[in-house]
């Protein structure tokens, strides 16, 4: 199985469909698998105070105006739903409330995704879980205690589920990326374990894959100056189309561990050996 690439919009997109429809474009064009998006219901998942708070942004002056100005509703998903089946590549998208999740099962969408900011929300692993789909599980700011709940979660929901090491610091120094982890993980719990960067550039994504890392996720944008708080921490299209290309260079380069001669090695036996 090749490694499965993400390539995360999350609320990069700024609220604008077409930016986020560019942003599809530039995920195809790179040859990635998936696109991913973040989906929150604004007064589950924020305290009226914080909501009630200032902050600047382009679409006025308080919290809940940021907030609201990042999310898209049922006419914009309906949207990119028609738009990826139009342009052949899978979405999904990480709900961060319960529901968020049960607004995205009206999509027939392939895959789950867990935020490193959810992962101890009982209530809504236990949601993600009952669906029993395909799910990414990201582990940053975890420790392995709540590693081992959520994991119990989709283990008794009987739910398929790959965790994602993940360093949940935008962006991430590279000292910081322990990808040595990723092995670690999957001795522990015997799953797949993928990687969820945050960092500059790609060259930690992809010696995540010669680590061992199953899948990759990277937030992208079209401009890495745009407003928006993930935007330093993403990757342009010429970066994507980049990384996606070491990646299956790596996969290639990685082989398969056996020991064997290739033709062309065989040739040189002959003459060097007789």
């Amino acid at each position: 199985m090749s490694v499965f690439i993400t390539a995360e919009i999350g609320i990069n997109h700024n609220g604008d469909l077409q930016l986020a429809k560019r942003l599809i474009d530039a995920a195809v064009v790179a040859g990635c698998d998936a696109v991913k998006f973040q989906k929150r219901t604004v007064d589950k998942v924020y305290t009226q105070e914080y909501l009630d708070s200032p902050r600047k942004s382009p679409w006025g002056e308080t919290q809940r105006a940021q907030k609201e100005g990042l999310e898209f509703g049922k006419e914009e998903y309906d949207e990119i739903d028609r738009y990826c089946k139009e342009k052949g590549i899978e979405w999904f998208a990480s709900a961060w409330d319960v529901d968020s999740q049960i607004f995205l099962r009206q999509y027939d969408l392939k895959y789950n995704k867990v935020a490193s900011a959810m992962l101890t929300n009982d209530e809504l692993l236990q949601e993600i879980a009952s669906e029993g789909k395909y799910t990414f599980i990201a582990t940053g700011m975890s420790t392995l205690d709540e590693i081992d709940h959520a994991v119990d979660i989709f283990e008794q929901a009987g739910c398929p589920y790959e965790l994602m090491h993940c360093n949940s610091t935008y962006p991430m120094p590279v000292e910081d990326a322990n990808l040595k982890l990723i092995r670690v993980l999957a001795d522990i719990y015997k799953c797949k374990v993928g990687y969820s960067g945050h960092e500059a550039g790609t060259l930690v994504s992809t010696c995540a894959v010669a680590a061992g890392a199953t899948s990759i996720e990277r937030h992208i944008t079209m401009d890495k100056t745009m407003y928006g708080s993930d935007q330093k921490a993403s990757i342009e299209p010429y970066e994507l189309c980049r990384l996606v290309k070491d990646i299956r260079d790596t996969e290639k380069i990685m082989g398969t561990g056996k020991k064997v001669l290739t033709p062309a090695e065989e040739e040189v036996k002959k003459k060097l050996r007789g």
